[in-house]
Parts: C-alpha cells; sequence; structure tokens
C-alpha cells in the first residue's frame, strides 16, 4: 500500500474527523512536483480544480506517472479537493545554477508549504552537488524567503515539507527565517532529503526539535552530510537508489510500516562518501563538479532525460568540452576520482574488519 492507495482507502474522511498525519505530510510534500507550470493556475484554486485542468496533460507532462495518479486521486478525496493553494513559484537559473519551486496549501488549521525537490534538470542536479563546497545554495536562500514572506502573507500556523532536495529546503527555510515566524511553526518534514554541515546547522535558529526527517532503509540521498534532527526509517519494496521514490514507501493504513535499520549497503555509501569528503578540499570538489557538469552542459540537453537520448550524438561536443577543461583543473578531477576510489576501498576494509569482529570477537 502506498500513498495513492491510502488516497482510495481514507480519503472519503475529512481532517476535521480523522487527523492529519505523517502521510498526509508526504502526500502534499510530493504535491509541489506536479505540473503546476503547464495549467492555467490560480491562487484560490481547490485541488479539485487543478485536478481537472491537468486531466487533459500528457503523461510526459508529469515527472512521474505516479504524480498524474496522484492527482486524480487527490481530486476525488473528500479529505483533499476542496483545499486551496496559493503563492506558486517556480524559478530555475543557469546563470545562478538554481532550480526552485514551492507552492502554500491551505487547510483549516494551518498552512503547508512545499518545497519542490530536483527535477530531472541538469541545474537541479548541479545545484544539489553545490552542496559539497558550498555552505548554502540559491534554492535554500530562495527557500527562506519564501517562508519569510508567506508568514507576513497569512496568519495561520505553519507545516513545512519537501521532498529530496525540497526536503532539505524546507530545513534551511525554518533554520533561516526570521525570529517572529518561529512561533507559527508546528512541524518541518524532510523526506529522504540531504543534511547540512555542522557550520550551517549551528549558526541557524533553534528549530531541530521541530524537524523529522524520513529515510528508507537503502537511503543513499537523504543520509548525505549531518542530520541532528529526529530520523524515522521505513520499509521501500524497491532496492537501493531506487528507494528514492516515495512510491515505493509502505503503509499500513495511516503509518508507515517501519524498517529495523539501515541497511549495510547505505551505510557504506555514506561512510564512503564521508571519507571522500574529509580527504578533499572544497575548492578541489568545486572544481571536479563543475568540470564534470561542464561536460553535461556541453550536450545541449536540459535534462538528463534528454541526455539519455542524445547522448551517441553528443559525444564529440563533450570530447571536445572535456579537451577545454585546463590541464592543472583535469588533473584535479582525476585526483578526485582516484580520492573516491581510495575512500571506497577505505571504508571496505574498515567494514570488513568490522564484520570479521562481529563474528568472531574482537578477543580472538
Amino acid at each position: 500500500m502506498n500513498i495513492n492507495d491510502y488516497l482510495i482507502w481514507r480519503g472519503d474522511l475529512p481532517f476535521s474527523l480523522f487527523r492529519f498525519n505523517d502521510i498526509d505530510s508526504l502526500i502534499l510534500a510530493r504535491f509541489s512536483y506536479l505540473p503546476f507550470d503547464k495549467i492555467d493556475l490560480k491562487d484560490g484554486d481547490k485541488i479539485l480544480d487543478i485536478a481537472g485542468k491537468m486531466s487533459i496533460l500528457k503523461d510526459d507532462d508529469f515527472k512521474i506517472i505516479d504524480d498524474k495518479d496522484l492527482i486524480f486521486n487527490l481530486g476525488r478525496s473528500v479529505r483533499f479537493k476542496d483545499l486551496t493553494i496559493s503563492d506558486f513559484s517556480l524559478n530555475k537559473s543557469l546563470e545562478s545554477e538554481r532550480q526552485f519551486g514551492a507552492i502554500t496549501v491551505h487547510l483549516d488549521d494551518f498552512i503547508y508549504v512545499s518545497f519542490i525537490g530536483t527535477d530531472n534538470s541538469i541545474i537541479g542536479w548541479k545545484e544539489d552537488f553545490n552542496m559539497s563546497f558550498m555552505k548554502n545554495i540559491p534554492a535554500q536562500i530562495e527557500g527562506a524567503k519564501y517562508l519569510n514572506d508567506i508568514a507576513s502573507k497569512y496568519s495561520d500556523d505553519l507545516r513545512i515539507g519537501g521532498h529530496s532536495k525540497g526536503g532539505n529546503v524546507a530545513i534551511y527555510s525554518a533554520l533561516y527565517c526570521d525570529k517572529d515566524v518561529l512561533n507559527k511553526i508546528i512541524e518541518v518534514n524532510n523526506f529522504d532529503g540531504p543534511g547540512f554541515n555542522k557550520e550551517v546547522i549551528s549558526s541557524g535558529n533553534n528549530i531541530l526539535n521541530k524537524v523529522v526527517t524520513f529515510i528508507p532503509e537503502d537511503s543513499v540521498i537523504g543520509r548525505l552530510l549531518e542530520h541532528d534532527e529526529k530520523t524515522i526509517t521505513v520499509y521501500s519494496h524497491n532496492k537501493g537508489l531506487q528507494q528514492h521514490d516515495i512510491y515505493s514507501w509502505e503503509l499500513i493504513k495511516d503509518k508507515f510500516v517501519l524498517a529495523e535499520k539501515i541497511t549495510e549497503s547505505s551505510e557504506f555509501i555514506n561512510l564512503t562518501i564521508r571519507e571522500w569528503l574529509l580527504n578533499t578540499t572544497p575548492q578541489n570538489r568545486k572544481i571536479f563538479v563543475d568540470g564534470v557538469f561542464d561536460l553535461f552542459y556541453s550536450s545541449n540537453s536540459d535534462s538528463f532525460r534528454e541526455l539519455s537520448k542524445s547522448w551517441v550524438k553528443d559525444i564529440p561536443n563533450m570530447m571536445s568540452a572535456y579537451k577545454d577543461i585546463s590541464k592543472e583543473d583535469r588533473k584535479i578531477i582525476g585526483e578526485m576520482l582516484k580520492e573516491f576510489g581510495r575512500a571506497t576501498g577505505s571504508v571496505f576494509k574498515e567494514s570488513s574488519r568490522a564484520k570479521l569482529e562481529e563474528m568472531f570477537g574482537r578477543d580472538k
């Protein structure tokens, strides 16, 4: 059972009879991914209205087909169909390497601010990788501004959420919103989004007691960087990176199916990345990320979906772009790749030793 099944099973009950829960939050966190830019959207539109407008869109207009099912199920559910939306924002900029999106949903007792996560655009993924060497990224800064604007525009209390990078932006917006907004915040939910470096956490508002992060047992993205907030591990019927798809997260009625622990593969990848970050400088990580994404940009594709279809004919452009990278930077890129290989080997040896100690005991 996933969130679409939940809407069919529980969509007949309004919030006045069946109170808002974590599954509702996940649904609204995903809500911001819908293709609002492809319809005539107006502040005050009901979800029922939006479902009608999106019914004529093609499957390719949605990021994944499950999103099309989601808006259909939301539009016919008593629970969600009469909720209104406002303040949709979508902002992509190649120059500032920013991919930001948000929408506000109005419930009777509070409003829900939903931040969109990384889409399939090369710009969006580049901004994610920039987190490895930047204290903050443009989407985070814009998220904090958006939250301040919403809090000043409406008197309602706030719930904030997002999936993937949207979850990261949700937390950041609460960490760096204006002080008078803090008392309005009921809870912040991060669904498998990256964390932050220690400096970002320590210099922000004291809000982590209101933050809950949900990750699947094979999580990779949701374990990046530091997480000092409460974390709940959920079961997914997918494996590996495919668990990042929230439609694979299993539910029983109105609750997540909880996993016993993080998998060994998730732990291995997390330790490898931490080792790599520990042994490389922010400047070298910037050169590495900029260099790799310059190759992607040279393909003239806007998204990885486009790139996957045209990569054969784009190889000459990408090879030419690689030659244009300075010899010094190419050397650093090569060293960074080698360092990642060393980190993998180091973590593998450490995990193997730990496994042997677990099997045979430290004194044997």
